[in-house]
């Protein structure tokens, strides 16, 4: 008869309790992984490979853009995780399965390790740092293998068993002979032990899907209504700004943030927050993907949710990241939107003009200089034309302007004698006729006519005077103007609209004297 598990002398019954629990949670995590990648519709690892950044890249992006070898990982990855959990819950050829566990981890660390500036496209549950989940486990893997944890509460009891009853002279079996020969009938239920527990696991699993079909945020959730793209007049040409090709229609960062500018209706950002929940913003982006919207701008602390949107879609939408240098902290926000997956930075229109007023341009020369030396195409917005002339005047010359540009001509503009420069982030005024969260560019011919004596790639936003001003009438003063590329905020059913707007006014600009710089 087979020694009882419990009488090994290497292992008190502590200890195999304690391995056979981690083999069975090992391969819970594996068996579900495995599972509901089948329970996910068209589920692919496409977005996960696409955000390889280390070992084999080029392999992985290869691989995610190639269709019929990508199925072929999906479904080696879906058969994978579940036949290597089941065997570990099971205690089931454990080492093998340890084996195809190990390597199939690898593969994960290898195509998204937890690096400095390696897994900006991949959200995670925590913060890792060379150490993450699936390190972790392989460890555990490793642990389950050496010590053999599936003759411990496993099949592989019973697997032995037979094989060396097979392994006997065929003269001293009996055919009547069970095929548990050898064990006795307290260690064949102690192999079968963990079967109950694919019980527990089907039922949490049932629960589990019925809840995601309600509640969770997954790309196979998020149901984007194409029905309205048929009605789009053509295709969004594109502008070099720096090693970026951008889209002629930005994505507003308004979106996310839920800044209104409704003037003194109080309950609008609210609202706005309210409706563009995350799923919403992530359907209204693959919308916009869809129509043709390549770029976002965004404040740097908005990344980790484009992130997860990137990671979830497999999405290569570009980001244009505002930063805030100030005086005792120049670099921090740019060093950190350019380590988190920021493409393009930007000095945040306020900031710009702030630093102007106090006379600390230097402090934004600084942040120029330690971006473009990195690598980033690194612009200067701005609210007041003021600023960048003053800036101008210092020698600043960005790769690109993020400048405001509307016309004055609708009704809760305030009198131009009125308008006083860098007064666009100050108190807002009670008084109709002065400012009062109106007005975003105070003097459209003062920037026309700096703008056209610069040969650099200018992104006009505002350009709707925050929804004062109709798309088709302001994208096509913006465009006439001399604006190389419109930053609008959009909600999802208004895409297609404003993608045929801004068709129509790029079609003819008679009036467009500024040649374009992208």
């Amino acid at each position: 008869m087979v020694k009882s598990s419990w009488q090994t002398k290497d292992m008190g019954k502590v200890q195999v309790m304690v391995l056979v629990l981690l083999r069975i949670a090992v391969g819970w995590h594996f068996l579900y992984e495995g599972v509901s990648k089948f329970l996910i519709p068209d589920w692919t690892s496409a977005g996960y490979l696409e955000n390889a950044r280390w070992l084999g890249a080029d392999v992985f992006h290869w691989i995610a853009t190639t269709p019929h070898v990508l199925r072929i990982v999906d479904l080696l990855n879906m058969w994978g995780l579940t036949l290597i959990g089941l065997a570990l819950v099971l205690g089931c050829l454990t080492r093998l399965a340890s084996v195809l566990g190990i390597l199939l981890l690898a593969l994960y660390y290898v195509a998204n390790p937890p690096f400095i500036g390696t897994s900006f496209g991949v959200p995670v549950e925590g913060h890792y740092l060379i150490v993450n989940k699936n390190l972790i486990e392989i460890v555990a893997l490793a642990i389950i293998c050496l010590f053999s944890a599936g003759r411990y509460w496993g099949l592989d009891t019973i697997i032995s068993s037979r094989l060396k009853r097979k392994a006997r002279p065929s003269d001293t079996q009996d055919a009547a002979e069970p095929a548990t020969e050898g064990l006795s009938r307290r260690e064949t239920l102690k192999s079968l032990a963990t079967v109950p527990v694919l019980g527990a696991f089907a039922c949490a699993a049932v629960k589990k899907h019925n809840w995601d079909k309600v509640n969770a945020v997954t790309g196979a959730s998020i149901k984007v209504s194409d029905t309205r793209l048929k009605d789009l007049k053509g295709k969004l040409s594109l502008g070099a700004v720096g090693r970026c090709q951008v889209s002629r229609i930005i994505m507003g960062g308004n979106l996310i943030g839920g800044w209104s500018h409704a003037r003194d209706l109080i309950y609008v950002s609210s609202l706005f927050k309210a409706y563009n929940t995350e799923k919403k913003v992530f359907e209204t982006l693959a919308l916009a993907e869809k129509a043709g919207i390549n770029t976002i701008n965004i404040l740097f602390s908005q990344l980790p949710l484009i992130n997860k949107y990137r990671r979830i879609f497999g999405s290569s939408i570009q980001t244009v990241c505002q930063v805030h240098p100030v005086g005792d902290d120049i670099y921090g926000d740019a060093n950190k939107a350019m380590e988190n997956g920021g493409d393009m930075i930007q000095i945040q229109g306020n900031c710009c003009d702030w630093r102007v007023r106090e006379g600390r341009i230097d402090v934004l020369e600084k942040c120029m200089a330690h971006v473009r030396k990195q690598g980033f195409p690194i612009g200067l917005g701005a609210h007041s034309i003021q600023a960048l002339i003053e800036c101008d005047k210092a020698g600043l010359d960005p790769d690109f302007y993020m400048k405001t540009i509307h016309h004055d001509d609708y009704w809760s503009a305030h009198p131009k004698e009125n308008r006083i420069p860098y007064s666009i982030d100050g108190e807002r005024s009670k008084d109709h006729n002065k400012f009062h969260d109106n007005m975003f560019c105070l003097f459209p011919d003062e920037t026309i006519e700096f703008m056209k004596t610069k040969r650099i790639p200018w992104m006009g936003f505002k350009v709707l005077a925050g929804g004062a001003i109709h798309p088709e009438d302001g994208f096509r003063y913006a465009f006439e103007s001399g604006a190389d590329f419109l930053c609008v905020g959009m909600f999802d059913f208004q895409i297609v609209d404003d993608v045929n707007y801004a068709l129509d006014a790029l079609k003819g600009l008679g009036k467009r004297k500024r040649e374009w710089c992208a």
